[in-house]
């Protein structure tokens, strides 16, 4: 599929993502789009994140060689050897070009005890005194930092840190005078205790650092207009679940907001990374919108123009003039390049694949969405809930519908409340009194709504299965609803109680939904877990956890594994080694098909068998 797609003159730059199933592992080069014709740029394995100097004589990108981690490398633009300008010891994670293309701020990775040798970095007990100490797709953080660093793009110069401390940096940005750089950094004395982040500037020559804004808040994307006024996505309080709009800085420090009346996010768990790009005053940016996620034009005065919308979902863009280039998949089709109108990339051709079906049910309207084989025939049914809950399906390509479809299923699918994509209070209904209680709800009237909208549905062949909060909703139907004969709970919450303590996000989480007032109270926590009923499910359940997520810990799975086979239920424990809560997007490709063969075979054996012996 094609990724990050970044616009310079008549060129555009963008990432091929391919599977490699042999020697497991994705191949990602990248290619460039001229006059017509798109032709690879770089050889791959492990290139990324191409970013055109403000000239567009250059091209600076992420390479990692040999499984090493990725560097800093800057080739011509038209073409020839690049050169590796960084050698951290942990890599390099995000790069963005100083406006006069003399230098790069990177934000990259090196160990707070460098001379340590590999063994007695392994050997050493780790001494912790703050959380969290380890994140999901980060591994450990506090034998390491993320800082600010200004690279020369010819190598010659010496590299020079611009911010230090035991914190970690993101996102930053360019002032348009050079000046300043703004970024990211959670610096809070009870760092990890509290929700939120701060926004920052460091000015370039002193290396002084200012707050950016005094509110703390669920901030993303600082970002400068080119009169050197400051934008933010995000929002200035540090509350979750909520919905992030665009800020503007004031020359006085105020905050305005520029999207409150649109009450939809430009930033999306479901689609790419968040995006701003200028052109003239104009900010261009994502927005996310019941399942769809696509493009808008904000105004000085808050005015909005949607640029480009539709059943799709986008996933990368960039804007020069009136030309804008995007990435963007539809159910039906995996992420491919246009160029405004005209699709100018091919990369899944041949792939077959089914519609669905989407409608909304019940008094809230919510977004379902079906997916059936090809046929007329009766199929069993697969209720697949989403993570979050804070996140959407929706109109963009999921290879796990249309794997199911493939294997002769029908998929049933929703947002219930506690969705994004459906505004603030949609989100906020699943918190407190709502979680377990107006989600089931909505599930179950969607569930009922696809039965009754497609006869092919089997009644008696119905499955249920989700990730993270969909493992946890999977769960906690089963406890108390019998009417599934399969089910998979893939790297589930499953016990708040021991979340709360092991999850790179359990100080903050179980708050933020259960208890508002942000006092613990444990018998709370113990009563909203579906261990806590563990001892009630009947339904044949296969558990899938990978080890190494540090989102849902794989104790949670220990724990409601043990249950279950102590009440004999039919129960299964499949563990991938070496990967995390990300194992079903960006885990080895082995391992994402060996995690297919394992659900598809549960399934077949609990609902096959339903249809054979009736």
């Amino acid at each position: 599929m094609a990724e990050d797609p970044r616009l310079a003159g008549g060129a555009i730059a963008y990432v091929v993502n391919r599977i490699e199933l042999e020697p497991d592992r994705y191949h990602r080069s990248i290619w460039v789009h001229r006059q017509g014709r798109a032709t690879p740029f770089t050889n791959g394995p492990a290139d990324t994140t191409p970013r055109w100097s403000p000239d567009g004589t250059r091209l600076a990108f992420l390479r990692a060689i040999d499984g090493a981690k990725p560097q800093l490398a800057v080739m011509p633009a038209a073409g020839g050897e690049a050169s590796l300008v960084t050698d951290f010891a942990l890599g390099v994670e995000d790069l963005v070009w100083s406006p006069d293309g003399a230098w790069l701020a990177v934000v990259a990775v090196d160990w707070l005890e460098p001379d340590l040798s590999e063994e007695e970095r392994r050997r050493r007990p780790r001494r912790i005194t703050s959380i969290p100490y380890r994140f999901d797709g980060k591994g450990t953080l506090d034998d390491r930092r993320r800082s600010l660093w200004l690279v020369d793009p010819s190598g010659r110069r010496q590299i020079r840190r611009l911010t230090d401390g035991l914190f970690d940096e993101a996102e930053p940005c360019w002032s348009p005078d050079g000046r300043l750089i703004a970024f990211l950094s959670d610096r809070h004395p009870r760092q990890g205790l509290e929700l939120g982040i701060d926004a920052w500037e460091v000015e370039v020559a002193s290396g002084e650092l200012i707050r950016a804004v005094p509110q703390r808040g669920m901030w993303r994307l600082p970002t400068y207009r080119p009169d050197g006024v400051l934008h933010l996505l995000g929002r200035p309080e540090a509350v979750w679940p909520t919905t992030g709009h665009v800020f503007r800085r004031e020359s006085d420090g105020t905050l305005i907001d520029l999207t409150a009346h649109l009450d939809r996010s430009p930033i999306s768990l479901s689609a790419g990374p968040a995006r701003v790009v200028w052109v003239g005053d104009r900010l261009i940016t994502g927005l996310e919108d019941a399942g769809r996620f696509g493009l808008i034009g904000v105004d000085p005065d808050g005015s909005v123009e949607r640029l480009l919308g539709g059943d799709l979902l986008v996933t990368g863009f960039d804007m020069e003039g009136d030309r804008l280039v995007y990435t963007a998949s539809t159910v039906t089709r995996p992420a491919e390049l246009f160029d405004g109108a005209e699709m100018v990339s091919s990369l899944s051709g041949g792939l077959e694949t089914v519609a669905t079906d989407h409608f909304r049910a019940g008094p809230h309207q919510i977004d379902t969405f079906v997916t059936l084989p090809a046929g007329s025939d009766p199929v069993p049914v697969l209720l697949n809930i989403h993570g979050g809950p804070a996140s959407q399906y929706g109109f963009g390509f999921f290879d796990e519908f249309q794997v199911y479809a493939a294997a002769g299923y029908a998929v049933v699918a929703c947002n219930p409340r506690g969705s994004s994509g459906r505004g603030e209070a949609f989100s906020l209904a699943v918190t407190g009194e709502g979680w377990g209680v107006v989600d089931v709800e909505d599930i179950l009237t969607a569930l009922e709504a696809a039965l009754d909208r497609h006869p092919r549905l089997d009644r008696e062949r119905m499955g249920v299965m989700g990730g993270s909060y969909g493992g946890f909703m999977t769960a906690w139907l089963t406890g108390r609803d019998h009417r599934f004969k399969s089910a998979v709970v893939e790297r589930g919450l499953l016990s708040w109680t021991s979340f709360a303590g092991t999850s790179d996000i359990g100080p903050n989480f179980p708050a933020s939904y259960l208890d508002p007032g942000r006092q613990p109270d444990w018998g709370l926590l113990w009563s909203q877990s579906p261990l806590a009923t563990a001892h009630q499910v009947l339904t044949p359940t296969l558990i899938i956890h990978s080890e190494e997520d540090w989102r849902c810990p794989i104790e949670q799975a220990e724990q409601y594994f043990a249950v279950l086979l102590r009440s004999g239920v039919p129960v299964e424990f499949f563990r991938f080694p070496g990967e995390g809560h990300e194992l079903t997007r960006s885990g080895k490709p082995r391992h994402r098909q060996e995690r297919f063969a394992a659900i598809l075979d549960w399934h077949d054996q609990w609902l096959r068998e339903v249809s054979d012996s009736s």
